[in-house]
């Protein structure tokens, strides 16, 4: 078991759900910070990270704004009753423009926060609509500089592409107008079209047609190459920074490291056994003030899946993956296809590569000779919301 140095705390509040939403959330027109916080306290008091010291705590969601100041505040002064967030820690939180104001931020930073992922999507206002989401593109503006005035310079914002073409979002000028805010960091996801959903519900009607491979891998591309223009490292398959400025808590799932989470949903991994909390949040509730317990389920890594968790991982990221000498003959050909890099003895995909990514994991596990492993078991690392990363892929 390895020591947990990174925390994750699950939020499941929403004003509504977005259309494109499958992620555990549960919407209320009035935030119950009080009900939450007991039994979040409640968890906690079950030792998860009793005695630990974090480098990284993440408030994900569902909105953690929603709980304002005072609730974020009281989240935080609860964790450190158990453990010790270090003085360089990178404390983030997830929040949506229209919960950013003055007040809210100020007791933000007083609690220790320096690092906020906003979620943007899109700056055409049509889009928004269509996403459901609960803001406008003036509110994106506004939240950024409220942010940046109240202290905080750390700021991702997130964009979804590939979205249906009837929309006539204009990608590239919502690009721009991310790199025109000046963000250190950006997120970008494609659209997928999850079970469940109203997207989904409206593809079955045939009310919407996904958009096509050619735009999802036509919008990748031009995002890759403006972000880099404009400074961006593409550092991990779907995120981009200012250099020093990469997610270091995401980047902890993606190193394998440990992590504890703790809310509804939350995945935790001790480097051995991956265990996930039950996903409603009224049951989570219900089980803590029952003294029942809250994980949902729970797997034990075998050798063969922590190998292809490795090599996914490792092929999302910039730093990619070392390889046997033996094993340099697959990427050999990806080089002269333009799909990846090798430079002592390591493999690194370009962004070309990076589009192919899941075929091109399958095939260098099958030459690993973990061919009879699933490639990626079964709740592998979240990357957002606490998430399944099947859920959030590029």
């Amino acid at each position: 078991m390895m020591a947990v140095r990174h925390l994750y705390i699950h939020i499941p509040f929403c004003a509504r759900r977005c259309s494109y939403c499958d992620f555990s959330i549960a919407v209320r027109s009035s935030t119950p910070i009080d009900e939450y916080c007991r039994a979040l306290r409640a968890e906690l008091a079950l030792g998860a990270i009793q005695g630990a010291t974090l480098n990284t705590v993440y408030l994900g969601g569902g909105t953690p704004s929603r709980l304002g100041g005072p609730g974020v505040t009281a989240v935080l002064a609860m964790v450190r009753e158990h453990a010790t967030i270090t003085s360089s820690a990178e404390i983030t939180i997830e929040a949506n423009p229209d919960d950013v104001n003055d007040i809210a931020v100020a007791q933000w930073v007083a609690a220790g926060v320096n690092r906020i992922s906003l979620g943007s999507q899109s700056f055409d206002d049509a889009v928004l609509k269509w996403m459901h989401r609960t803001h406008d593109s003036a509110q994106i503006d506004l939240a950024v500089r409220t942010i940046r005035g109240g202290g905080i310079e750390n700021i991702s914002l997130d964009l979804i592409f590939a979205l249906p073409a009837h929309l006539d979002r204009d990608w590239m000028s919502d690009i721009a107008h991310a790199i025109a805010l000046a963000p250190s960091h950006l997120s970008l996801y494609g659209l997928t079209i999850e079970p469940h959903t109203a997207i989904s519900r409206w593809v079955d009607r045939g009310i919407v047609v996904e958009g096509s491979d050619s735009q999802y891998e036509d919008e990748f591309l031009y995002a890759h190459e403006a972000m880099c223009a404009a400074g961006f490292e593409h550092y991990e398959v779907s995120n981009f920074s200012l250099p020093g400025k990469a997610s270091r808590h995401n980047s902890a799932y993606w190193s394998g490291a440990a992590y504890a989470g703790i809310g509804p949903s939350a995945h935790s991994f001790d480097g051995m056994t991956r265990r996930w909390n039950v996903p409603a949040y009224a049951e989570w509730v219900r089980r803590l003030a029952s003294g029942t317990s809250v994980i949902g389920g729970e797997e034990i890594l075998t050798d063969e899946n922590r190998d292809a968790e490795k090599v996914y991982l490792g092929l999302r990221t910039a730093g990619g993956l070392a390889l046997e000498q033996s094993e340099l003959d697959v990427p050999k050909s990806w080089q002269t296809a333009g799909w990846a890099s090798l430079a002592n003895g390591r493999v690194s995909l370009t962004a070309l590569g990076w589009l192919r990514l899941d075929s091109l994991v399958a095939a260098l596990i099958a030459k690993t000779g973990v061919q009879s492993a699933p490639p990626i078991a079964k709740s592998v690392q979240p990357v957002l919301n606490g998430e399944p990363l099947s859920q959030v892929t590029l």
